[in-house]
């Protein structure tokens, strides 16, 4: 198994994943939209595929080329190309490495903490919100009774600078710019909601192993320690010289992030326990401090 088509290879994750798998001799294939992001593909050692990830055709023959999929661009809540990806994998044995996100956790709680901590074996009870995420992990790891060796990562908050053509996560550079803009480190509410987190180099490592050894419909938890967002704009305001760091209203975020960067990406709870990666695939997660990074 040495060549994997990757979504998103353009991206934070993806590219980072293939960076990585380049660097054991991987052969990757890259999904990007235009000949201009193809091009830089070629640059950094990946044979693009100009497409689309709704166009089935394009696909299917990426799928017939590779002995492995990473689905990394935009995924979790695209149902579409994921049904497309199991209907064009069934039957094949290959590998399909999906990836979610851990809002999957939260509560909406507008600051308030809730320290609950996740782990795999607990049953989800997903938000209104969040639960079409929910359904589609469910639907890709039902899919190894299909002949697919599905397996599902779920991230946390991302960090540190990206290995690919995009450097930057999404959320840690937006409440930094959202900050600067206010002239002070921003939380929202109390702030005292907790995320856990991960630096974006252990988080390919883990995409890594789960290509070598995970077990078909496997679900992995992925985080190294955690924070409250107020404990992130405090730093954000030491380390860029702003006032100290104010609360900032759920409205205001709402407007700025939109309902669900506001009350899912910077006011809910987001804690969880990476345990079962460390013991069934070997990960040894090296960066454990998003702080030293801002």
């Amino acid at each position: 198994m040495k060549k994997v088509f990757i979504t998103g290879v353009s991206g934070y994750i993806g590219g980072s994943v293939a960076q990585k798998l380049l660097e054991k001799n991987y052969s990757v294939t890259g999904l990007v939209r235009n000949e201009e992001a193809a091009e830089k593909l070629r640059q950094a050692g990946i044979e693009p595929i100009i497409g689309h990830v709704h166009d089935e055709t394009v696909l299917k023959a990426a799928i017939s080329q590779n002995d492995a999929v990473i689905h990394t661009a935009d995924s979790a809540d695209d149902a579409y190309a994921t049904d497309s990806f199991i209907n064009l994998l069934e039957g094949s044995g290959k590998t399909f490495i999906f990836t979610s996100g851990s809002a999957i956790f939260g509560g909406k709680e507008n600051g308030e903490k809730n320290g609950f901590v996740y782990t795999e074996d607990i049953p989800l009870n997903p938000r209104l919100e969040m639960a079409s995420r929910v359904l589609i992990n469910n639907y890709v790891l039902q899919s190894a009774k299909k002949n697919i060796r599905s397996i599902v990562i779920v991230p946390t908050m991302v960090y540190g600078d990206g290995l690919g053509l995009k450097k930057d996560s999404i959320q840690l550079p937006a409440l930094i710019n959202f900050s600067k803009e206010k002239g002070f480190g921003a939380y929202f509410g109390k702030g005292e909601n907790i995320w856990s987190n991960l630096h974006i180099e252990d988080l390919a490592d883990l995409y890594v192993l789960a290509l070598e050894k995970a077990k078909p419909g496997s679900l992995y938890y992925a985080e190294n320690g955690s924070s409250t967002i107020r404990n992130l704009a405090e730093n954000i305001s030491r380390q860029y010289q702003l006032q100290p760091a104010q609360s900032v209203s759920m409205q205001e975020a709402i407007h700025t992030f939109g309902p669900a960067g506001g009350y899912f990406g910077f006011a809910s709870n987001s804690l969880c326990n990476a345990d079962k990666a460390r013991t069934e695939l070997g990960w040894k997660p090296q960066h454990q401090s998003i702080e030293n990074f801002i």
